[in-house]
C-alpha cells in the first residue's frame, strides 16, 4: 500500500527574531547614550539679575620651553629668573590660576625642574605639564 505523498512546502526564513534581536540592540544603545550625557542640573529657566557673573573660570597661564632652551610665557619670551613675578602679574587676584608647561622632548630634565621650581614660588598657582596622547 502506498501513502499518499505531502506536497512540497516551499522553506521559508522567519526574520521576526532577527528584528528582535536587531530592536534589542538598538534599545542598547539608545539607552546607553543617553546614560553618557552628563547634565549639569535640571532643566529650569533662570532669573536674570543686573549684577550676575559667569562661571569662575580657572585663568590658564601657559608656559613654553623650546628645544633650543628658549622660555615663553603666553607666547612672549622671557627669562626663567622672570616668570614668578610674571606669574604672579597674570594671576591678578584670581587663586584659581593654572599654569601649563609645554615643553619640547629635547629639553634637559634640569631646565624643566628650574621652570617648575620658578612656579611653585607662585602662592596659589596650579601647575600643570602638557602631554600628548
Amino acid at each position: 500500500m502506498r501513502l499518499q505523498d505531502e506536497p512540497d512546502i516551499p522553506s521559508q526564513i522567519n526574520i521576526v527574531p532577527m528584528i528582535d534581536v536587531i530592536f534589542a540592540i538598538l534599545t542598547f544603545f539608545i539607552m546607553s547614550t543617553l546614560f553618557l550625557t552628563r547634565q549639569e542640573g535640571l532643566p529650569v529657566n533662570l532669573p536674570k539679575a543686573a549684577t550676575s557673573q559667569q562661571a569662575q573660570i580657572p585663568t590658564k597661564i601657559t608656559v613654553t620651553v623650546e628645544a633650543s632652551g628658549q622660555v615663553s610665557l603666553n607666547k612672549k619670551p622671557t627669562t626663567v629668573a622672570a616668570l614668578t613675578e610674571q606669574i604672579r602679574t597674570l594671576m591678578g587676584t584670581n587663586p584659581e590660576s593654572v599654569v601649563v608647561i609645554n615643553a619640547d622632548t629635547k629639553v634637559e630634565h634640569g631646565n624643566i625642574v628650574a621652570v617648575m621650581d620658578q612656579v611653585r614660588q607662585v602662592k596659589g598657582a596650579k601647575l600643570a605639564i602638557a602631554t600628548q596622547k
